[in-house]
């Protein structure tokens, strides 16, 4: 009578090779999967206001900015996400089309759903990166903006912005006004009345 064999682990070989005949994102942590949640226009609409602010502000340099659909491996820690935004400027990182393992900065906006994990396991996460230079942290409920930026002693020293400020990226030598990066994030709180729609 043959033995069963002991199911293996969802390994990041398996999680790549799954991934990508998957409809949906999902992010991958220590053998588990994650199912990537939907967002706000607003969120969405912030995202691409830094990545677009940065992808300008990087043109002619090595560095190259991506958005939502790009993981991030964190090799140490055994995980893979889909940060809001990252950038690397690693050569490294044009050889791995899944994913990218050396960015400079990753940036995240804060939802409801997904603020606790974004300041703690996944920040835990991405300091076992030694690339790392910035996290930042968009608060769209505030308006306001955390960066925790790794220092000479390896220390994370958290900047915090608000409007009318300028979010200083030292690595990269970028700043990005506060403003600019909430420009057009305010929702509409209700459709307009079917009395108000044009006929």
């Amino acid at each position: 009578m043959a033995i069963p064999q002991t199911e293996k682990p969802f390994d990041a070989a398996a999680y790549l090779a799954w991934e990508e005949v998957q409809a949906e994102r999902h992010e991958y942590v220590a053998g588990e999967i994650f199912a990537m949640v939907g967002v706000r226009q607003s969120h969405n609409v912030a995202t691409l206001n830094l990545a677009s602010t940065l992808r300008q502000a990087l043109k002619g340099t090595p560095c190259r900015v991506f958005v939502e659909s790009v993981k991030a491996r964190v090799e140490a820690a055994n995980c893979f996400f889909y940060p809001d935004v990252l950038v690397t400027c690693d050569p490294r990182d044009r050889l791995t089309p899944d994913y990218v393992s050396h960015p400079v900065l990753v940036a995240e906006v804060l939802s409801e759903s997904t603020a606790a994990f974004d300041r703690g396991g996944k920040f835990a996460a991405y300091r076992k990166l030694d690339s790392l230079q910035d996290y930042v942290l968009i608060d769209l409920s505030t308006q306001r903006v955390e960066v925790f930026r790794r220092d000479l002693e390896n220390h994370w020293v958290l900047h915090d912005y608000g409007l009318g400020e300028d979010v200083e990226l030292a690595f990269l030598t970028v700043r990005v006004p506060v403003d600019q990066i909430f420009e057009d994030t305010a929702e509409q709180a209700a459709l307009p009345s079917a009395e108000a729609a044009p006929r």
